[in-house]
C-alpha cells in the first residue's frame, strides 16, 4: 500500500519545476511519517534538476528535489521509540544506508561503501521505489535517519542546517577546530555564511576570503573577525602561513593556488562546494614545501548531524533565509545562480496547498 503525495518536480533537464503527484511507500515498522513544513533550497537541487552532474550523478526524471526538510511527525511505526506524533524533526540528504560497512559502523553513513540512499534522485534500497525529496507534502523515513530539532530553534531557519549546516560543521569537527584555531572561509553564500557562524561559535579566529570589497560588514555580522580581499596581492601576502584550515565553499572552477600559501605547516584546504576535475587549479609546490593538504568533504553522518543541531540549539544558530512560496521556486533558482539571496531560500510548504 502506498500514499499519494503532491509535490513539485522537473520532468527533464530543460523543464521548470511544476506540480506533480507521485506515490510514496506505506509506513514500515521502523518508519516515521512526516508532514513537511519547510524545505531549504540547495545548489544541489538546481544542479540535479538540470542534470549538471550527469558524469557523476545522472538525474532520473521526474525528480522532486529537496533535502533540507523540517516537518512534524504525524505517525510512527510500531518499532519506533525515539519519536512521537507532534515532534518537530528534520531529514537531510540521506534516508538510509547499508548500515553494516566500516563507514556506517563508524557513524559516517555519508561515506557508505554501498552508497547511502539519498533523499531524492535515488532508489529505496529495500523496495527499489524512487526517492522523492522535500518539495512535497509529506515523506516517510526510517527513524534511524530522522533528526530531532531542539526546542526553541526557529524551524524555518533550521531547514538549511540539514545540508549547508552539516556540510560546514563536519570538516570543522574532523579537523578539530576549537578555541584559538585559525580558520578561513572562501566564499560567502549558503555554505560560507554557515561556516562563519559555526567556526566563530567554536571559538576560532575566523577570516573571510572574498573577491568582492563590499562584504566586510555582513561578514563581520556573521562571525568573521577579519576579511581579506583575495584579489589584493598585499592583503594576501599579509596572511601567508596563517591558517590551520581553509573551508572552500565555491561551487565552480577557481584557482586554489592563491590560497594554499596562506595555510600554516600541516594546514588543510577542504573543498566543499566544487564537484569536478581540478585540472590546472592546483600546484603541488606549496603542498610539498609545507606538508599542506587539499581535501574534500561532504555532509556528516547522522550522529554528527544531531550533534550539530544540538550545538545550534544551544548557541541559537540558524541560517539567514528568505522564505518563498513553492510557486516561486523557478524564479528562486534563477536568483540563486546570480547569488541574489542572503543566504538561503526556504520554501514554506503550506503554499503547496494554496
Amino acid at each position: 500500500m502506498t500514499m499519494n503525495v503532491l509535490g513539485y518536480a522537473a520532468q527533464s533537464a530543460k523543464d521548470t519545476l511544476a506540480p506533480f503527484r507521485f506515490e510514496r511507500r506505506d509506513q514500515r515498522p521502523d518508519d516515521v511519517a512526516i508532514e513537511i513544513l519547510y524545505c531549504g533550497v540547495c545548489h544541489s537541487d538546481l544542479h540535479t534538476v538540470r542534470n549538471d552532474w550527469a558524469s557523476w550523478f545522472p538525474t532520473t526524471y521526474p525528480v522532486v528535489p529537496g533535502h533540507e526538510i523540517i516537518g512534524r511527525v504525524t505517525s510512527v511505526g510500531k518499532d519506533v521509540k525515539r519519536f512521537k506524533p507532534g515532534d518537530h524533526v528534520g531529514v537531510g540528504c540521506m534516508v538510509d544506508s547499508c548500515r553494516k560497512c566500516t563507514a556506517c559502523e563508524q557513524g559516517h553513513e555519508q561515506y557508505c561503501s554501498e552508497i547511502a540512499t539519498f533523499t531524492y534522485n535515488h532508489l529505496d534500497r529495500r523496495d527499489k521505489m524512487p526517492t522523492y525529496g522535500g518539495y512535497s507534502e509529506k515523506i516517510v523515513v526510517s527513524d534511524k535517519f530522522v533528526l530531532k530539532i531542539p526546542d526553541g530553534l526557529d524551524l524555518k531557519g533550521a531547514a538549511p542546517l540539514l545540508c549547508a549546516g552539516i556540510t560546514t560543521w563536519s570538516p570543522l569537527r574532523h579537523w578539530k577546530v576549537e578555541k584559538g584555531s585559525k580558520v578561513a572561509v572562501v566564499g560567502l553564500g549558503g555554505l560560507g555564511h554557515m561556516a562563519l557562524k559555526l567556526a566563530n561559535a567554536l571559538g576560532a579566529d575566523v577570516t573571510l576570503f572574498t573577491r568582492s570589497a563590499g562584504k566586510e560588514k555582513d561578514a563581520r555580522r556573521l562571525g568573521a573577525h577579519n576579511v581579506v580581499l583575495s584579489t589584493d596581492k598585499g592583503q594576501m601576502a599579509s596572511v601567508q602561513g596563517r591558517f590551520d584550515l581553509i573551508i572552500d565553499t565555491v561551487p565552480y572552477v577557481h584557482d586554489l593556488n592563491h590560497y594554499l600559501p596562506t595555510l600554516t605547516i600541516n594546514g588543510t584546504l577542504v573543498l566543499l562546494g566544487y564537484v569536478g576535475d581540478l585540472e590546472s587549479m592546483l600546484s603541488t609546490v606549496p603542498l610539498v614545501m609545507g606538508r599542506r593538504s587539499v581535501a574534500g568533504s561532504v555532509i556528516g553522518g547522522i550522529a554528527e548531524t544531531q550533534e550539530m543541531l544540538d550545538f545550534c540549539g544551544k548557541h541559537g544558530i540558524t541560517s539567514d533565509i528568505e522564505v518563498i512560496n513553492i510557486q516561486d521556486i523557478n524564479q528562486a533558482y534563477e536568483r540563486m545562480l546570480k547569488s541574489d539571496v542572503k543566504y538561503r531560500f526556504v520554501i514554506d510548504m503550506a503554499s503547496l496547498k494554496a
